[in-house]
Order: structure tokens, then sequence, then C-alpha cells
């Protein structure tokens, strides 16, 4: 088992990195594990890199609740989400799940 780069972040990602965000390490792709694990439904969506940010992913669960992290490179978040049995979508192709925005607007709502 290789302890350094245990997702493929750097392999897979490539030599070019955003400029002015940090790169995507294994407690990013964590995050992400542990967030589709404790929660029911979870759906990864990923968005693409820009000149500005590294690639990164959203994942939303069945309520509606979501969380993004940095990931890399798209490749790291297809084979986070096939070892945990979970869709994954380009997020340029399907856009964001209606669940997501009702989830902030109830968020809103009973922050003010």
């Amino acid at each position: 088992m290789r302890w350094r780069d245990r997702y493929g972040i750097k392999r897979l990602r490539g030599a070019k990195v955003a400029k002015f965000d940090r790169e995507a390490t294994e407690a990013d792709i964590d995050a992400l594990i542990a967030f589709a694990r404790s929660r029911r439904g979870v759906e990864f969506y990923v968005e693409p890199e820009t000149f500005a940010t590294d690639t990164t992913a959203v994942a939303v669960a069945n309520d509606g609740e979501w969380t993004r992290r940095r990931v890399g490179s798209p490749a790291v978040i297809i084979r986070v989400a096939r070892d945990l049995a979970l869709p994954v979508y380009d997020v340029q192709l399907t856009g964001y799940p209606p669940r997501m925005r009702a989830y902030n607007e109830r968020r809103r709502q009973a922050g003010g």
C-alpha cells in the first residue's frame, strides 16, 4: 500500500495547478468520504478547474445538505465515487440538484 498520495491526487492532477488556490490534499478527500459515509443518498458533482481554483467536488446528500472540497482532478473523485458505489456527475452538464438550492433556502430562512 502506498502511504504517499493515497488517492492519486498528484499523479492524476498533472503538472498544472491553479495559480491562486492551494492544492488538494488527502484531508480534502477524507472529508468528502466522511460526509458520504455519514449521510444517505449522496451524489458527487465535479466542478471544473478555473484560473483561480483547483478542481472541486460537491457532495450533496439526500436532504440537500452539501459540502465542497478540492480534489485536484476529476479522475480522483471518480475513483473515490466508484469505491463508495456513489454516482458522480459533471456539474457543467447536469447543473446542481434542486434539493441543494432548497437546503440553502431553508438555512437562509432559519438564520435570518
